[in-house]
């Protein structure tokens, strides 16, 4: 498998979101230089149901999705998944893995989705407003998100 030449994220991700509608409110610290923000890919699929990759962004570009599925009724998304995180203690470089049930619910059109985030034992922010781009900023041929000044 090959990476993004920006951020070490599959090739494939890239090409599992291409058809898959994507909101993102994904900045690039001018100060800093950090990624930060969320972006949220949806695929709806029959009855009602939603496929979702959600990708956080703290400091720098998460390169692994975290998987959710749901449901859409009447513009309203409810979705739903599991977080396992990949962390490395320092300095004794020992892996540690912690999971985080993930819910999202919310107001979904084809410009915008504004609604609740919660990730289960960290503090995130519980509003969520994104906004459609056309893909992942991973993804983004120019590799940057819009700049933002703190």
């Amino acid at each position: 498998m090959t990476s993004h030449p920006h951020a070490g994220i599959p090739e494939p991700d890239c090409g599992r979101t291409a058809k898959m509608r994507v909101y993102s409110d994904a900045y690039l610290s001018e100060e800093t230089g950090d990624v930060g923000g969320i972006e949220l890919a949806i695929r709806e699929t029959k009855y009602f149901t939603v496929y979702a990759l959600l990708f956080i962004y703290e400091g720098a570009p998460n390169d692994e999705a975290i998987p959710l599925s749901g449901s859409i009724l009447n513009k309203h998304l409810t979705l739903q998944g599991n977080w396992v995180e990949h962390l490395v203690e320092y300095p004794s470089k020992k892996e540690i893995v912690q999971r985080h049930s993930v819910r999202l619910e919310g107001n979904l059109d084809s410009a915008a989705f504004q609604g609740d985030l919660k990730i289960e034992g960290l503090a995130f922010p519980d509003k969520a407003r994104l906004k459609q781009v056309p893909q992942i900023w991973l993804c983004n041929k120019r590799g940057n998100p819009t700049p933002k000044t703190p």
